[in-house]
């Protein structure tokens, strides 16, 4: 046996902590005796030692998973960066699997019971809305989607509903502001705007002279503006 297992001991005998597999195969091969470490674990030192080697069995759906990764850092005190060197992952697969408790109790019912999986999870966590999620869970399992057309998909959705907030953010204010920009640089300007405070600005040029005016221009203003930024002025 190349690695030994991991036992405690209680009742005047050994319990079990790591190793489980490695035990039953060299039962089946009638092995009598097998190499293993004794250690003196706490009570909640053999849970967490138990539950990270449970969590690294091949057969645990990404539900299961995530609810071990959630007592290991709610109950146990493990960070997740801890937690990611003990099960050797990396800190973000970690959040990444606990993040799929953010989904509604139905998706996580249909990531238990396979029908979809967690790259297809991941996509649902895109979506804000819980209704849009579950129309969506009930179209990749309807239409046996991959996890790259689901990808695809969020984004479209994602492109639309910009478009849409786009659309209802733009006053007349923008429309003033606009008008004001493209007088100065004598060009089309569009004002994009995501929210309120944050947008794009887009300026047009039509050729390749047209565009170096532009750089002149907007290079000569900022310095102008910087060599005649006006200073602030007490009125009182």
């Amino acid at each position: 046996m190349v690695q030994p297992v991991v036992v405690a001991r209680k009742d005047g005998g050994y319990h079990l902590i790591v190793g489980e597999r490695r035990w039953k195969a060299a039962s089946e091969l009638g092995y009598k005796e097998i190499p293993a470490i004794v250690k003196d674990y706490t009570r909640e030192e053999m849970l967490e030692v138990a539950l990270i080697e449970n969590i690294q069995r091949e057969d645990l759906n990404p539900l299961e998973e995530a609810n071990a990764y959630q007592f290991l850092v709610s109950e146990m005190g493990l960070t997740q960066e801890l937690l990611a060197k003990r099960i050797g992952k990396s800190r973000p697969a970690v959040a990444n699997t606990l993040r799929l408790l953010n989904l509604s109790p139905e998706i996580q019912k249909e990531i238990a019971h396979g029908n979809i999986s967690e790259g297809h999870a991941r996509c649902l966590l895109t979506i804000e809305n819980s209704q849009e999620q579950l129309r969506l869970c009930e179209k990749i399992k309807r239409e046996f989607l991959s996890v790259r057309q689901t990808e695809d998909l969020v984004r479209r959705l994602s492109e639309k509903k910009v478009s849409r907030e786009t659309k209802k953010t733009r006053t007349h204010e923008w429309n003033h502001i606009e008008e004001e920009i493209q007088r100065m640089l004598g060009t089309k300007v569009r004002i994009n705007p995501a929210t309120r405070n944050k947008g794009k600005i887009e300026i047009t040029y039509s050729t390749y002279e047209d565009l170096e005016r532009l750089v002149e221009l907007l290079i000569y203003k900022a310095d102008v503006g910087q060599r005649y930024k006006p200073s602030s002025i007490s009125l009182l």
